[in-house]
């Protein structure tokens, strides 16, 4: 018997998926600047963000962004390009790791926003950078369950207040290797938006039919990247054999029952970094050629990584062609969502 959660969806597809990029560009020199007395106290070479991460610049949303109205605009957008009325979305989900508040929630502000239906049900999902994954799934449960037509997912992610927080911080308290390596994932964040609509085949019959996918957990990695908007503290050599390990099991598990060994186009893994990726490509024997890259212009946004990617290279896929959107959150936990488009 399998260990992995296994969902298979009947009669779901994705109508629209959209992401917007924040306009402000924060090169990895930029903060090699900032940070240089600090590497040179601390014993570090500069250039480890496009050495290591592979990521030569990341984004910012303008001063006083909310990231509801960020999560919002790629909501809009979604609409729109689904063509659909919203009020016939009977389910908003925003999976926004960035918050301003702990209460209320997120959808909340982004439902108002949209001007969705007063029985649109909206909550939020978090799940670190697996929350939107998780959304896709549990939404395409309702779908099928006939509880509603179409559901909106959001997501809105900004770095800005970390990154100023992260390097005023290093410059006053860093002293060896280990404090700035500590926080170093944090530099590698950065801030855009997506969202994704979901319906029924019965109701939008030419989108992109949604097969189903996989989730595990290895929760006793719970504490190795743990932060919040000021501070992230991440072992990032830990991080990276969990992440890698939890991912192999769940693949061996699974590959074979929903055929992923062969015939898959696109691999939209969540962006991390260089390093990241192209481990986890020799790791599931997966051709790096077939996943498509956004982290070394755009950073890790978080949950809005895997459907932003999406994004960008939809006019690229063919129609009939297999995609696996291939999710990890700190915690740790991993989830798959195949897309035959």
């Amino acid at each position: 018997m399998s260990s992995n959660h296994t969902q298979r969806h009947r009669n779901v597809g994705v109508v629209s998926v959209e992401g917007v990029e924040a306009p402000e560009v924060v090169t990895s020199a930029w903060i090699d600047e900032q940070l240089a007395e600090v590497f040179e106290r601390c014993n570090i070479r500069p250039g480890l963000l496009e050495e290591i991460a592979g990521i030569t610049e990341r984004r910012w949303w303008p001063e006083g962004m909310r990231f509801e109205t960020a999560a919002a605009l790629a909501g809009e957008e979604a609409i729109v390009a689904a063509g659909i009325d919203r009020s016939e979305i009977g389910m908003l989900i925003s999976t926004s790791v960035c918050r301003h508040h702990l209460e209320p929630s997120v959808a909340c502000a982004v439902h108002h926003q949209l001007g969705l239906a007063p029985a649109c049900l909206n909550f939020d999902l978090g799940n670190a950078c697996l929350g939107f994954v998780n959304a896709i799934h549990l939404a395409a449960t309702s779908i099928d369950a006939g509880q509603i037509k179409y559901a909106l997912i959001v997501d809105g992610e900004g770095a800005r207040q970390t990154h100023l927080a992260t390097i005023a911080r290093l410059k006053a308290e860093a002293h060896v290797t280990a404090d700035v390596y500590d926080e170093f994932a944090s530099l590698t964040l950065g801030s855009g938006s997506a969202a994704m609509v979901l319906g029924s085949l019965d109701a939008s019959p030419n989108a992109h039919r949604l097969v189903g996918g996989v989730s595990r957990a290895a929760t006793q990695h719970h504490d190795i990247c743990v932060g919040d908007l000021d501070r992230m503290r991440t072992d990032t050599k830990a991080l990276l054999a969990g992440g890698l390990e939890l991912a192999a099991e769940a693949w061996a598990e699974s590959a074979d029952e929903f055929g992923w060994n062969d015939g898959v186009s696109w691999y939209v893994i969540h962006q991390v970094s260089k390093v990241h990726t192209s481990l986890m490509c020799a790791t599931l024997g997966i051709d790096e050629a077939r996943a498509p890259l956004t982290f070394p212009t755009y950073g890790n946004i978080g949950p809005a990584s895997i459907p932003f990617t999406l994004a960008r290279v939809q006019s690229e896929i063919a129609a009939g062609e297999r995609v696996l959107c291939m999710g990890m959150g700190s915690g740790l936990n991993a989830s798959v969502a195949e897309i035959i488009w």
